[in-house]
């Protein structure tokens, strides 16, 4: 009798595990990927360099030797490098070297759009690039006088180059690296 106790509460107690363990799908809720960044607020830095640009006031800008600047995000992972070179008679030389860096991300590019840039009146002459996919840049520019200066920008993230996580990053920096092309102005 004992042993048939036994059984039955053995029986019972597998009979209540089966049934009551049910894993109980429930549909997920839609969602989107929230990424909310300040409206940009921009102000003009100077320093003892020959030309002067407006930059994010959220970035956080660091000078390098030569009038070189490091110009960080760091809620985004993100970092501009500006770079100045004297033109030297060697303003072709310094175009094919600024065009030759931008396309050394063709092979992991799926575009290159190529914008002009013209400010004659401020004597700002270059070229503005968006490098579409996983490069491990997403946008370039240089600017010149073509006599007497030429500095070039590139953008690049701390974050392995997966262009659809990146983008409305890499699109809000774009944005602040193209205003940055578009108000420098040499002394």
């Amino acid at each position: 009798m004992l042993n048939r106790q036994i059984t039955i509460g053995i029986f019972l107690i597998t009979l209540f595990s089966i049934f009551s363990c049910k894993n109980e799908v429930l549909p997920k809720p839609s969602s989107y990927l929230r990424l909310d960044y300040p409206e940009a607020k921009y102000a003009n830095f100077e320093s003892k360099c020959p030309f002067t640009f407006e930059m994010n006031s959220e970035a956080v800008i660091k000078g390098e030797k030569d009038c070189g600047f490091t110009i960080t995000y760091p809620k985004m992972k993100a970092t501009i490098y500006l770079t100045y070179k004297p033109v030297n008679n060697d303003i072709n030389l310094l175009l094919k070297d600024a065009q030759k860096l931008t396309y050394e991300h063709v092979i992991k590019a799926d575009d290159i759009l190529e914008q002009p840039y013209l400010n004659p009146t401020q004597k700002v002459y270059g070229m503005f690039y968006q490098v579409d996919g996983n490069a491990a840049t997403n946008s370039q520019f240089y600017v010149t006088d073509s006599i007497k200066h030429f500095v070039t920008g590139s953008v690049y993230f701390y974050a392995k180059p997966n262009f659809d996580s990146i983008m409305p990053a890499a699109s809000y920096v774009r944005n602040d690296m193209q205003r940055l092309m578009e108000t420098l102005k040499w002394k």
